[in-house]
């Protein structure tokens, strides 16, 4: 698949079909994600698999998302921005949060070009997920992606146009025709 047709089809999708997700597929979305742009090239960005049905549902619950139970798989993605705030003081924890999303957006669009889809979940509550899965204190947890087949196709949101989003040589300044 082309990158433009992989970029339009990703969605947002909460509803998945009853079928399996290889592990493997996971692991190549992730080898896809790890290429991202690392401030001084020190990785701060950790993919934790979750197959096991207790946590997933634990997880939705977390979440309070319900739809999240019907996955057979799921990545946490988390991050330790102490490791880039040792090298980069206040920005360090900028950088992390910047890696982090790039991350997952490299992770989803991987994840589309190998036929599966997903939904970044941003909300949950953060000591809960450290205690499901874990996590040490230090650690933030950015995402929960829930991974599999979509059962319904989901509709194409419309997006601001190009000229809404786009300002040239000054913030919000037009470009003049």
């Amino acid at each position: 698949m082309d990158f433009d047709s992989v970029i339009k089809k990703r969605r947002s999708v909460h509803s998945f079909k009853n079928k399996e997700v290889s592990w493997r597929d996971i692991c190549k979305a992730i080898e896809s994600a790890r290429n991202i742009p690392l401030a001084g090239n020190h990785n701060t960005i950790n993919y934790t698999i979750v197959r096991e049905r207790k946590a997933i549902n634990d997880i939705a619950e977390c979440a309070e998302q319900d739809w999240i139970n019907d996955v057979n798989i799921l990545v946490v993605v988390s991050s330790d921005e102490k490791i880039l705030e040792k090298l980069y003081d206040e920005r360090g924890r900028i950088y992390s949060r910047q890696q982090a999303g790039a991350a997952i957006h490299s992770f989803l669009l991987k994840l589309v070009d190998l036929g599966l889809s997903a939904c970044w979940v941003g909300s949950f509550n953060d000591n809960r997920m450290r205690r499901i899965l874990e996590i040490p204190p230090h650690i933030q947890v950015e995402a929960i992606i829930p991974i599999g087949y979509e059962k319904l196709k989901t509709p194409v949101k419309k997006k601001k146009d190009l000229e809404i989003v786009t300002s040239w040589e000054k913030w919000n300044q037009k470009r003049i025709h």
